[in-house]
């Protein structure tokens, strides 16, 4: 449930909230798709160097990192992504993008920060400039790291190819934020499996085209297509255990131009998210299993093909730092501001960082919904009846309140940075 207290005031007041606030309506109204956020990556940089970190650009790509050295002490990543989706918005924001860019197929196409990651990068970069201002109460080394192309899950890894960690620092920890339809000035930070396993695939069906009137001399692939799609909502119903969570869902299906065409292919594009590696293996197999056998029951003249266009793992919070930090965001914004949401089926790359850095991953959701919309509920259900009415992440009407969303953000990153960075009295965390 939410508090009805004012967030705690931090005493080191240092980012201008006016200019964050401008930042972040300049970043949504200028969205960039992934590996093209060359405008998102200058404003990055500038502002970073500005604020006293060696910074450098083009890592992983579009990728900026900032570093901070600051005598002896542990070394902490701070993380935020920067690309946005191919959605039109329908906010009616007065700094609603109208963007539209070539996506990677070179079909044109609108362009929206739908999952909040202008918040993301505006949190991080006032953090930066906080952290930066008060450097006379932490030691250590602070590697910031604004990442590329998340959206399509290679961001993190592009990054780790080009030699994020051996070209500047190798982090103890891994820390970082995804804005969400909590209520603005709560967090939610879980201990464990957090972020669902992702895995998108592309699968064609080849069918046999003609004339619509004459589908007897035909195979049809919208037909093959349309019981594939329903076969496939069997596989969590039927194939996963009531103690595991997966999911399966048909995103887009493209078949045909015409309504008296019978067309001789169709495309399925398929999103599948699990926590478990066996459940994993097992839903991608089913799905493999369900495609070529309704391929072959409707007579297809090829076998259908299936392709994975993202796949990145899920993102797990080590239990005794997210523990470590969970204190440090309370003591920050207040112990009934920080919840636990239990896990999410969103997915996320950064765990990969942590990964490939050999350290612990702290990753938490940064309330960004307006609190007024909860102020009715009473209980857990009315709550979260409210949280599922609002829209979510990969919504055209996706739209973080900007003023509450921002402050709590950068104190969230500031506090949890400074819990993990040696204090000035001592060299350990």
């Amino acid at each position: 449930m939410p508090s009805s207290a004012s967030p705690r005031p931090d005493v080191h007041e240092v980012p201008d909230y006016r200019d964050l606030a401008g930042l972040y309506r300049d970043l949504h109204a200028h969205p960039e798709l992934a590996f093209c956020e060359h405008r998102t990556a200058q404003i990055v940089a500038e502002r970073l160097r500005a604020a006293g970190y060696e910074t450098t650009s083009g890592v992983g790509g579009t990728g900026v990192v900032g570093l901070l050295r600051n005598g002896a002490g542990p070394t902490v990543a701070l993380r935020a992504d920067m690309d946005a989706l191919p959605v039109e918005e329908r906010t009616g924001l007065p700094y609603a993008s109208t963007a539209r860019a070539a996506d990677g197929d070179g079909d044109a196409v609108p362009l929206m920060h739908a999952c909040g990651h202008d918040m993301h990068v505006s949190c991080l970069l006032g953090a930066a400039a906080r952290l930066a201002a008060d450097r006379s109460a932490w030691r250590g080394t602070l590697l910031l790291v604004f990442q590329p192309a998340e959206e399509v899950g290679r961001g993190a890894g592009a990054m780790i190819d080009d030699g994020l960690f051996e070209r500047f620092a190798r982090p103890d920890v891994v820390l970082g934020q995804h804005v969400a339809p909590l209520p603005a000035g709560h967090v939610g930070l879980h201990g464990g499996p957090a972020f669902a396993a992702s895995d998108s695939l592309r699968v064609v069906l080849h069918g046999s085209g003609g004339h619509g009137s004459r589908p007897e001399a035909c195979v049809d692939p919208v037909l093959m297509a349309a019981a594939t799609v329903l076969r496939l909502q069997g596989i969590v119903a039927r194939e996963v255990a009531g103690t595991s969570t997966a999911v399966v869902t048909v995103g887009a299906l493209h078949a045909g131009n015409k309504p008296n065409v019978i067309a001789d292919r169709a495309e399925l594009l398929l999103t599948v998210r699990t926590f478990e590696p066996a459940v994993r293996t097992s839903v991608l197999r089913a799905v493999e299993r369900i495609v070529r056998a309704e391929a072959a029951a409707s007579g297809a003249p090829r076998d259908p093909e299936i392709t994975v266009t993202e796949s990145f793992p899920a993102v797990v919070n080590d239990p005794e730092a997210s523990e470590r930090t969970r204190r440090s965001l309370a003591e920050a914004l207040g112990g009934a501001r920080v919840v636990d949401p239990g896990p999410a089926t969103g997915s996320e790359d950064v765990g990969m960082l942590a990964k490939a850095a050999g350290a612990p991953c702290v990753y938490w959701l940064l309330g960004g919904a307006d609190p007024a919309d909860f102020a009715a509920a009473r209980t857990f259900e009315e709550f979260s009846r409210v949280a599922r009415a609002l829209p979510s992440n990969h919504s055209p009407l996706f739209a973080p309140v900007v003023g509450p969303t921002l402050r709590t953000g950068v104190t969230a990153l500031t506090a949890a940075a400074r819990s993990w960075l040696g204090r000035t009295d001592t060299t350990d965390g």
